[in-house]
């Protein structure tokens, strides 16, 4: 099934926009080759409210969402993920709202880093925060009007987190799914086998709205979700064949298969083929010595 994107989407920076019934999306200004137009946040209810990733640390985007807010009580505040442009707002909302934070758990691998190795992606990740609520798969919280399961999605992070609307057919993926490019998933704060295991698991649902974490909303879940997974199948062969062709590093097979790609993004497209490479070292398909790594040398499981 072929991946098709949509690139068409309006931040409205600086303002709320009702995204479905009860429902407002807030986009905070953070744009970048990353964040697209920059990191949705989200508000639900009428009367009292939850919000899902306050998003950066940035005054402007706290004032835009304490603006929808406009004086209700928050009750809960959820948190997908802890990369800095998706939680570090929450400690800042806690404090004007007095609603705790919901997530399921603190920043951390995806696997325990080996000897020497440094995380490339710590930059990136929020280390400070801590939930005051632990979310586990299925877990329902009630609020004023509205329920919402938390549906956990490792693969972009180990924590990953979605958050379904009970009752409407509404889905938040955060950035597990997105209707303008694939999520980046980068070891060793994900992982490729989780990612795949959640998008199976989110494929399986009958969702019929998905209002991910940047960009636009998703209308046709499933057509979206298939081809994700088929175009990460259709990266694993590349990878395979580029491989079998006689590329043994990463950046031999990044400079081939992501010839078309920006360039400011090949550093990450290196770590998603790290990601690939790691699922396929574990089921026995490619050979390297020791750990698979960035700097590895790869060659054809005999």
């Amino acid at each position: 099934m072929a991946l098709e994107f949509d690139t068409s989407f309006d931040p409205a920076h600086g303002r709320a926009v009702t995204v479905a019934p009860d429902v407002q999306r807030i986009t905070a200004a953070n744009a970048g080759p990353f964040t697209f137009h920059g990191t949705n946040s989200y508000v639900i209810g009428r009367d009292t409210l939850a919000v899902i990733d306050p998003g950066p640390d940035n005054d402007a985007h706290l004032d835009v969402l304490l603006a929808a807010i406009a004086g209700r009580p928050v009750s809960h505040i959820f948190v997908s993920h802890t990369h800095r442009d998706h939680s570090p707002l929450a400690a800042r909302l806690k404090e004007r709202t007095g609603a705790p934070l919901l997530a399921e758990g603190p920043h951390r691998p995806a696997r325990p880093l080996r000897i020497g190795q440094v995380n490339p992606l710590d930059a990136s990740a929020d280390m400070d925060f801590v939930p005051d609520v632990v979310l586990t798969d299925n877990d329902l919280t009630l609020g004023d009007g509205w329920t919402i399961r938390t549906v956990l999605t490792p693969g972009h992070t180990v924590n990953h987190a979605a958050f379904a609307l009970e009752g409407t057919g509404i889905l938040f993926p955060a950035d597990h799914v997105m209707a303008w490019s694939t999520s980046i998933v980068a070891p060793p704060d994900g992982a490729m086998a989780d990612y795949i295991t959640s998008l199976d698991k989110l494929i399986a649902r009958d969702d019929h709205l998905l209002l991910p974490g940047h960009g636009g909303p998703v209308r046709e879940p499933r057509r979206l979700m298939r081809g994700l997974k088929t175009h990460r199948k259709m990266r694993e062969a590349a990878i395979l064949e580029r491989i079998r062709a006689g590329d043994h590093t990463i950046p031999q097979m990044v400079a081939a298969i992501y010839r078309d790609t920006d360039p400011r993004l090949h550093g990450a497209a290196g770590l998603s083929v790290l990601a690939h490479l790691e699922d396929l070292v574990a089921r026995g398909l490619v050979a390297t010595d020791g750990d698979p790594a960035i700097d590895g040398i790869f060659e054809p499981a005999s």
